[in-house]
């Protein structure tokens, strides 16, 4: 009986040790403008869209304003509904919102798609924010090119200042999933939806292509990963400009056009990049912001476009 009851604990010694070994994680960036920050309604979720994705961890970066003390806190905690715009965290304790964007589904969809992998999810984006440095562009809402300063009071902090310190805070913890063991994260790809607020002049809109190539390649860089994978979400336009008497055509976007080709351009010219374009087919809770259907549909895209991309290793001109 002795040598049976020693058996059995370290059975269950062995049990917990196996339980807590470090996870290697396949970690995707998020990040962009409003239609990243999500703006589907919770309420709208139904069955299993509406229940936490079991196994995959998401750090949400605090919004930061430019001008303002680095911001970026977060905590990592499982995923579900609630990520979207509205969201805030003090670093020790995430308040969901009631909106949700792509994270669920996109982590859903890699799941089926890649079901021996773990998924970790680093979201960093604020609406209405420019890649412009032209003032014009970036507005009060904020920009992420690095050399922008709000003015000469303020300071330089901007949005990919407040980025990095996501990602810094984010990388920081060595348990993201709180078994006790260091976790490694390994990046896999970033996911970028942005652009709208480039497109409504011409001029800026005309840069969009360099300014995307460069801001890319820091998000790249900051990952310590030249080749990562990058998926663009094509911008559209709902058709909806509250001033249609002055817009005869009624676009909300005047350039919209041309920032599409310039996001077009780039994936043309970036072995490591694709682009999503079926945000043409969906509709609109407002004039700025696809419905819940369409982000639960674009979160897939997204998925299925990085997982080609890391399996094929075939990158160039990948449409979806």
């Amino acid at each position: 009986m002795r040598t049976c009851s020693v058996s059995v604990t370290a059975i269950v010694v062995l049990m917990c040790v196996a339980q807590s070994e470090a996870t290697d994680y396949k970690l995707y960036y998020l990040g962009g403008q409003s239609n990243m920050d999500g703006f589907g309604y919770v309420k709208d979720l139904q069955g299993q869209d509406a229940e936490p994705v079991k196994g995959v961890m998401i750090f949400h970066g605090n919004q930061g304003l430019d001008g303002k003390p680095v911001d970026g806190r977060g905590i990592w905690t499982e995923l579900k509904p609630g990520n979207g715009a509205g969201f805030t965290s003090d670093g020790k304790e995430n308040k969901l919102s009631d909106r949700f964007g792509v994270e669920l589904s996109f982590a859903r969809k890699l799941q089926e798609l890649d079901p021996d992998s773990q998924i970790a999810l680093i979201k960093y984006s604020r609406g209405g924010t420019s890649i412009s440095a032209a003032a014009d562009a970036a507005k009060t809402f904020g920009c992420w090119e690095p050399d922008f300063h709000l003015n000469q009071f303020d300071g330089n902090v901007n949005q990919y200042d407040h980025f990095l310190a996501t990602v810094r805070n984010a990388f920081a913890a060595r348990d993201i999933d709180g078994d006790g063991e260091a976790d490694t994260l390994n990046p896999a790809g970033i996911i970028w939806m942005q652009g709208e607020s480039d497109a409504g002049n011409e001029d800026i809109a005309r840069r969009y292509e360099a300014n995307l190539k460069r801001l890319m390649g820091l998000i790249r860089a900051a990952l310590r990963e030249d080749d990562i994978p990058v998926v663009i979400g094509r911008i559209s336009d709902s058709g909806k400009d509250d001033y249609e008497q002055a817009n005869a055509n009624g676009k909300v976007w005047d350039f919209g056009d041309v920032v599409r080709q310039a996001q077009a351009d780039f994936v043309g010219k970036d072995e490591n990049a694709a682009i999503v374009i079926s945000t043409d087919e969906y509709g609109y809770s407002d004039p700025w912001h696809y419905d819940s259907i369409g982000y639960l549909d674009l979160g897939q895209k997204f998925a299925e476009a990085v997982h080609t991309m890391n399996s094929t290793r075939r990158f160039r001109n990948i449409t979806f």
